[in-house]
């Protein structure tokens, strides 16, 4: 990939996990407020959390070796959209493009 498009993607990537954050946020605060055993909340809130953490919109490696990895992560986290990748490369857009149609 260009160097346009690492650079596009390093200046992203945080808005991207913000974004992401604040969803995970939302459905976090939906998990709480739910009728239930409060036990039952909260366990279910630790074990969505463990596994949410592990998410590229949450933290991520960045190294330009690993940028279209990330970004296919991005796109199957639904962290970000094909609107997100305007201004990146007619290459890099068609290498991750099936992700979208999945």
């Amino acid at each position: 990939m260009s160097d346009k498009d690492w650079k596009l993607f390093r200046s992203r990537l945080p808005e991207w996990q913000e974004r992401y954050m604040d969803k995970l946020c939302r459905e976090y605060i939906a998990i709480l407020i739910e009728d239930g055993n409060p036990s039952d909340r909260f366990w279910q809130l630790e074990k969505r959390i463990n596994r949410d953490k592990h998410h590229v919109g949450v933290q991520a490696r960045v190294s330009r070796s690993e940028m279209v990895p990330d970004i296919l992560s991005l796109i199957d986290e639904k962290a970000i959209t094909p609107e997100d990748l305007e201004g990146f490369s007619e290459e890099l857009k068609e290498r991750v493009s099936y992700r979208f149609e999945g």
